[in-house]
């Protein structure tokens, strides 16, 4: 089974912030593929379901961002989830607005959800970073990541989230790690318009 997390803060004040771009996609999912609510509470916001047959869980993590890996370990040691199977989607401020870029492993570059998760799980899970763009003059980075987006950077975002939505069942469905394979079994489906940046 295939565990599917989004980074991000719990409560309404952060709910459309850049740091939750990941509950957001996740959010996206659960409707998507018409999850059902699953364990309530006990790792946080959980829904399961089906993709392509393939049984999957999603989380929204119930602890701040800083402390993602709590809730990640233990609903991976209950469900005996493989860490090949873990997928997390999260904001990245060194990409572009919108841009996506998809990898196994690798570092954190300095992201706290990550971090969490690296120190208490490995790094060897499929990464989905969405782009949110950076600050003017790189100056409070703390404070520009709990801002919700501008009235015109939403429709890039939403146009983002729904293709990470439309090629997630490639990724489920595949039985490789390799994401050089994943991106050239995109490429040759013309229903789904990407743009990614991999590596």
């Amino acid at each position: 089974m295939n565990l599917l997390v989004g980074l991000g803060n719990p409560g309404k004040k952060y709910k459309d912030s850049r740091h939750n771009i990941g509950y957001m996609a996740i959010d996206m999912i659960i409707k998507k593929f018409d999850l059902n609510e699953k364990n309530k509470n006990k790792f946080g916001e959980c829904y399961e379901g089906k993709i392509l047959n393939k049984r999957i869980f999603t989380l929204k993590p119930k602890e701040f961002i800083n402390l993602s890996g709590i809730s990640i370990k233990k609903i991976m040691n209950f469900y005996k989830i493989n860490i090949n199977n873990l997928f997390v989607i999260h904001d990245d401020i060194d990409l572009p607005l919108g841009k996506i870029k998809v990898k196994v492993g690798g570092g954190n570059a300095g992201h706290n959800g990550l971090k969490s998760i690296d120190g208490l799980i490995g790094k060897n899970y499929k990464r989905i970073r969405i782009g949110i763009d950076r600050p003017l003059n790189n100056k409070n980075i703390n404070k520009f990541v709990l801002q919700s987006f501008k009235k015109e950077e939403k429709k890039e975002i939403m146009y983002s989230l729904n293709r990470v939505v439309s090629f997630l069942e490639y990724f489920i469905n595949s039985d490789t790690n390799d994401i050089s394979v994943l991106m050239n079994e995109l490429s040759k489906n013309k229903k789904i318009k990407w743009v990614f940046l991999v590596g």
